[in-house]
């Protein structure tokens, strides 16, 4: 559903936030749920997120079961059976549809998916999920409403030509239920991967990680164990709400912060001159002390984990329009990751300069109500953290984007005393 978001600027955020559970750990874990006939529980699930909420009602659609607690954010998955065959839309707006194939094909030997959705944040298709399944013996027919995969899968090479997130956990799962040995070369093995290797372990699945670029699957024709597993803390949003306390000289207390997987980016954050309180597993941001040091200019170049990852840009470029000279950002893995970009500046036009691959920003900036439109996840995000900064209203359209990635949103932002209005657009 299409949401607009009004924002009064000026507010100062004060108190304590929880992060949830990651966003992308808990659609794919969601996806691991379907490879075995017994019960997969999810806890610190995400459960209000607008992904988790269309892939849910997919799969009930598919035939699973499904039993959810909002309040101790808990998901649990029975999966009986699955069947396309009571499926009559086939939109569905988020990117990871490819992973709702393991669990068709290990059932029924034929699966239907959406094509999917999600992000427009540069060239992205879907050749390197149909080089999974056609490596591990299937056949692939992209029809006019869906993609349909054909066989069963059995043990092979898959050697992607680029090192992929999304590729790397598609062929997790089809390994895990293929029959035989899986070599995947070139992979991806992030945070969020290594959830989805963890649960598909206690699931049955022998997984080998050698480092972060090969993987070897033994595959068990269907995985025979249910789990009980936490979704690990998202790490863009403790990013988020970092940044958000830094840039308004909020006092906030920000509790399961995944520090292990976030040393360098929260590096950044620190020779940018903020000075983080942390315990545990939670971190500290003194408004005070951002006002008396400052936000110090700097440079940083997005790439893979463990640096700073290009979903946690549009944070440091937003961040970067209230320090004190010129901060520079690079993103050569999608460098045109820059729409956002576009509408940033309508808050302070003089201060975010952007071309392909680089973000400017120049400041301190003073930031003023603007009417923007989001233009992807974390970008939407940033325009909504702006508006809060900025002197005045703003108008967020499309704002559902952000939604996608932040459970619970307006409630966290009032228990943090800070107040936006949601609205239908006309």
């Amino acid at each position: 559903m299409t949401q607009d978001m009004i924002v009064e600027g000026g507010q100062v955020p004060s108190g304590k936030v929880k992060v949830s559970g990651a966003k992308n750990s808990a659609t794919r874990l969601l996806a691991a749920s379907l490879l075995t006939d017994e019960p997969v529980r999810l806890r610190n699930f995400p459960t209000q997120l607008v992904d988790v909420v269309e892939k849910l009602r997919f799969i009930r659609e598919l035939g699973a079961q499904v039993t959810l607690d909002d309040d101790q954010e808990w998901v649990e998955v029975r999966t009986p059976s699955l069947s396309y065959r009571n499926i009559d839309d086939w939109e569905l707006p988020i990117r990871t549809t490819y992973l709702l194939t393991a669990g068709q094909i290990v059932r029924n030997g034929t699966a239907r998916i959406p094509y999917p959705g999600g992000c427009k944040i540069g060239a992205r298709g879907y050749d390197l999920h149909i080089m999974v399944w056609k490596d591990l013996g299937c056949e692939v027919n992209e029809a006019e409403n869906y993609i349909e995969i054909n066989g069963s899968f059995t043990g092979g090479s898959i050697n992607f030509p680029i090192s992929t997130v999304g590729g790397t956990e598609n062929a997790l799962l089809c390994a895990s239920v293929a029959k035989g040995v899986t070599e995947i070369r070139n992979a991806y093995v992030t945070p969020e991967v290594e959830d989805l290797i963890t649960m598909l372990g206690q699931m049955g699945a022998q997984i080998e990680n050698y480092g972060n670029s090969l993987i070897r699957v033994r595959g068990m024709d269907g995985l025979m164990h249910g789990a009980s597993f936490e979704v690990m803390p998202d790490r863009i949003e403790a990013l988020t709400w970092i940044v958000f306390a830094a840039m308004t000289g909020g006092d906030v207390f920000i509790q399961g912060v995944p520090f292990d997987h976030m040393k360098v980016p929260l590096l950044h954050l620190e020779e940018a001159g903020l000075d983080l309180y942390r315990n545990s597993d939670s971190v500290f941001v003194s408004g005070d002390s951002v006002r008396q040091r400052g936000i110090q200019p700097f440079e940083l170049a997005c790439g893979t984990h463990p640096g700073v990852i290009s979903d946690m840009q549009s944070f440091y470029v937003l961040l970067g329009m209230k320090a004190n000279g010129i901060s520079r950002t690079f993103d050569y893995r999608y460098p045109e990751r820059i729409a956002y970009a576009r509408e940033l500046a309508k808050f302070s036009p003089d201060a975010v300069r952007y071309e392909p691959g680089k973000i400017t920003t120049h400041g301190i900036a003073t930031l003023r109500g603007a009417d923007v439109t989001s233009t992807d996840l974390r970008g939407s995000m940033a325009l909504v953290l702006a508006a809060f900064c900025a002197d005045g209203q703003s108008h967020i359209k499309d704002v559902h984007m952000a939604m996608r990635g932040y459970n619970g949103l307006l409630a966290k932002l009032n228990t943090l005393g800070i107040n936006a209005t949601l609205i239908q657009p006309d």
